[in-house]
């Protein structure tokens, strides 16, 4: 897939921000849209009216209710690149199998694995507010997790960072130019 990236002939790029719930991701995927001009999603506003009310009632999503939502988000990456627009998205993506099916939407896809102690996390997910999924599946989430194999393209970052820190490491990182200024897109 090719498209346009600040007027250059290049490929597109899309980057996955992942990690369990708390650790930052849509913070960290929203700074690095508004720091290179990358297409920004959020992966929970994917979800199935029945995915949200199983985890708000503290119930886990399993495989059967995660694919169809990974599939989508995937579909998602797909369509953006086709159009020539690269991508930054939040999404938990635990298991290399979740992965997996996000690459079928771009197979370069990169990833940003937030990761840092439960301890951190979990006083994270106790300030936010508004948010649908409880901290009692913190630990579920911590028991899915799947590190990175080493055929994946995933820089890993510490939480405890602050989340302009973080956007900084994750733009330099991944080699990803600085955002041309609105009025020259």
């Amino acid at each position: 897939m090719t498209g346009e990236w600040r007027g250059d002939a290049r490929p597109t790029r899309h980057v996955v921000v992942m990690g369990v719930s708390g650790a930052g991701k849509t913070t960290v995927a929203r700074g690095i849209s508004a720091a290179t001009g990358l297409t920004f999603a959020e992966a929970d506003e994917f979800h199935s009216p029945e995915n949200v009310a199983r985890m708000r009632s503290g119930v886990p999503l399993d495989d059967t209710t995660r694919w169809p939502w990974l599939s989508d988000i995937a579909g998602w990456i797909a369509d953006r690149g086709a159009e020539g627009r690269s991508t930054v998205l939040a999404c938990s993506a635990l298991k290399r199998s979740y992965r997996d099916v996000l690459r079928q939407g771009a197979p370069h896809l990169d990833f940003v694995h937030l990761h840092g102690s439960a301890e951190v996390i979990r006083a994270r997910m106790a300030r936010r507010e508004g948010h649908y999924m409880p901290a009692s599946l913190l630990e579920s989430q911590l028991a899915t997790l799947e590190p990175a194999e080493p055929d994946e393209s995933v820089l890993v970052l510490d939480v405890s960072l602050a989340p302009q820190a973080l956007v900084a490491a994750a733009v330099e990182g991944l080699g990803l130019p600085a955002s041309i200024p609105m009025g020259e897109r």
